[in-house]
C-alpha cells in the first residue's frame, strides 16, 4: 500500500515536471521553435483544431518558422489565427508558404520573459507540493485505519519528502536553464 502511494506520487510528480518543460517550450526565446505555435487553434471547416492539424510547421532557420498549409484556402485563416494570438508575430505569405520571422527580443522583454519562466516554475513546484500533501493524507488514512504503523508512516513520509526535494530540484534546474536561454542574446 505504501509503495503504491509513493509510486503514484512519483508518476504524478514526473508529469508535473514534464508539464513545466512543455510550458517552457512555448515561451519564446530568440530562437525559432515549432512548439511556439502548438497552442494556436485555427478554424478548419467549422471546427477549431490545433495549427499542426491544418498545416505543416517547420523551422526555416534560427529566426524563421515556415508553415505549409495543406489547403490553399487555409492560408488566410492560419495568418489570422497567428496575428490574433498574443505572441506578437507577423506572418508573411509567399504563395502557398507562410513565413514567420521572429523579432529579436529586447533586454526589457527578456527580463519579462524570465519572470514568466519563474512563475511557471513556481506553479510546477506548487503542483508537486500538492501531490506530496495528497500522498501524506493517504498515509495518515492508512494509519487511522490501522493498516500501517506509525514507524511505517514516518519512513514513507521521509521517502515522500526526498522525492519532493528531488522533483523541486529538477524544476529549479529547468528554470535556470530556461532563464539562461531567454537571457542569451
Amino acid at each position: 500500500m505504501i509503495n503504491e502511494i509513493l509510486e503514484d506520487a512519483k508518476v504524478r510528480m514526473q508529469k508535473s515536471t514534464e508539464s513545466v518543460a512543455t510550458e517552457f517550450s512555448r515561451i519564446r526565446t530568440g530562437r525559432a521553435s515549432t512548439a511556439l505555435l502548438d497552442h494556436i487553434q485555427v478554424d478548419y471547416y467549422g471546427s477549431s483544431v490545433p495549427l499542426g492539424q491544418a498545416a505543416t510547421v517547420s523551422v526555416g532557420d534560427a529566426r524563421t518558422l515556415v508553415i505549409q498549409a495543406w489547403e490553399k484556402s487555409m492560408i488566410p485563416v492560419i495568418e489570422k489565427a497567428i496575428m490574433e494570438s498574443e505572441l506578437g508575430l507577423n506572418p508573411v505569405t509567399a504563395g502557398e508558404v507562410i513565413r514567420i520571422p521572429l523579432p529579436v527580443l529586447t533586454e526589457e522583454r527578456r527580463k519579462e520573459m524570465t519572470k514568466v519562466v519563474r512563475q511557471e516554475g513556481e506553479n510546477g513546484k506548487i503542483a508537486v507540493r500538492n501531490i506530496r500533501r495528497d500522498a501524506l493524507g493517504d498515509l495518515r488514512e492508512l494509519v487511522k485505519e490501522k493498516l500501517i504503523g506509525a514507524d511505517d508512516e514516518k519512513r514513507a513520509e521521509a521517502q515522500m519528502q526526498e522525492l519532493t526535494d528531488q522533483t523541486v530540484a529538477r524544476i529549479d534546474s529547468l528554470v535556470a536553464e530556461k532563464e539562461a536561454e531567454v537571457m542569451e542574446v
